[in-house]
């Protein structure tokens, strides 16, 4: 997953609107591609391994049954 690279030297001179409007070149990827995307950003962020991400921590979380009467 290590593919992408922020390549800070390279820049172009882009209006607001052709700044902001990314989705012409995300819906040229699939899914996949996005969700690998997503994944990389997400490790950069918040500062870990892509391909070792930390475990949620599942006592802050409670699970609770419901039952549906439909």
């Amino acid at each position: 997953m290590n593919r992408f690279k922020l390549e800070r030297s390279v820049s172009k001179a882009q209006t607001l609107q052709e700044a902001a409007d990314h989705t012409a070149e995300y819906k040229k990827l699939s899914w996949l591609e996005r969700l690998e995307i997503a994944a990389y950003l997400n490790s950069v962020a918040y500062n870990f391994d892509v391909n070792n991400p930390p475990r949620m921590d599942r006592t802050k979380f409670i699970a609770k049954s419901s039952t549906f009467r439909g």
